[in-house]
């Protein structure tokens, strides 16, 4: 751990003037390159005490001045657009740096580190955020999050956009099925009718073919055998007589 000197009251760690132990990485990276702090050697105290009324004195200042636009800021609301699906999950998160913009272009300028942001937005909707204007002050704003002016507006509002949505959705469905019903109801019926007249035919085909065969049953029998060497001995009896009386 590393003892520093802080400059300034920072928030869950103490005010200014303490001495207190940080992790060194923490130290490094944020507290001493802010200077927010100062490595917490004789030297430096002594500096320090040198300095302290006059650091109390801007740091007042900073604190009236921050007061004065915590006045005007706090409880606004901001407006991020980004594009979603149909579930109101977002292509991409809103981040610090998003907000911190939109607070900007409401005319408060402030920096991505003024914003509590604990995870990134990942959802359409209405999101109470905190932003620290001096290590004493702090104001809440909203973020609307959106897909559309037209759909913050509505947020605003209390009205849940991602349900209406759906909402209008399943009334398409709905509005659409009778007419998906008579399609369907249709294609089943085609089947039926061509099986329909297809019967019919056969049916015809077998009632040709019944009319047909009394009809081949009515015709003569053919004569057998006896009776056809009958009827040609007969024929030619004429025949044989005639040249039996030339012989004579």
């Amino acid at each position: 751990m590393m003892e520093v000197i802080l400059l300034e009251r920072v928030e869950k760690l103490g005010q200014m003037g303490q001495v207190v132990k940080v992790r060194p990485g923490f130290a490094r990276n944020y507290l001493l390159p802010q200077k927010k702090a100062l490595r917490a050697t004789k030297e430096n105290l002594a500096i320090f005490e040198k300095q302290r009324a006059q650091l109390e004195a801007a740091n007042l200042a900073r604190r009236g001045d921050a007061e004065q636009v915590a006045q005007k800021l706090n409880g606004i609301t901001v407006v991020v657009i980004g594009q979603a699906g149909e579930s109101g999950q977002l292509y991409g998160a809103v981040t610090a740096r998003d907000i911190a913009q939109a607070v900007t272009d409401a005319g408060f300028t402030i920096a991505k580190g003024q914003v509590t942001l604990d995870k990134a937005i990942k959802t359409l909707g209405l999101y109470p955020m905190r932003v620290r204007l001096h290590p004493e002050v702090a104001v809440q704003v909203t973020v609307n999050v959106a897909q559309s002016a037209e759909e913050a507006e509505m947020q605003a509002k209390g009205i849940d956009i991602t349900k209406r949505a759906q909402e209008a959705r399943d009334d398409d469905q709905v509005a659409a099925a009778p007419a998906e019903r008579v399609a369907e109801t249709e294609a089943e019926a085609k089947p039926k009718k061509a099986k329909a007249k297809t019967k019919a035919t056969v049916d015809d085909t077998d009632e040709d073919e019944a009319e047909a065969k009394p009809a081949k049953a009515a015709k003569a029998p053919k004569a057998d055998k006896g009776e056809k060497t009958e009827k040609a001995e007969k024929a030619d009896k004429p025949k044989r007589e005639k040249k039996k009386s030339a012989k004579e």
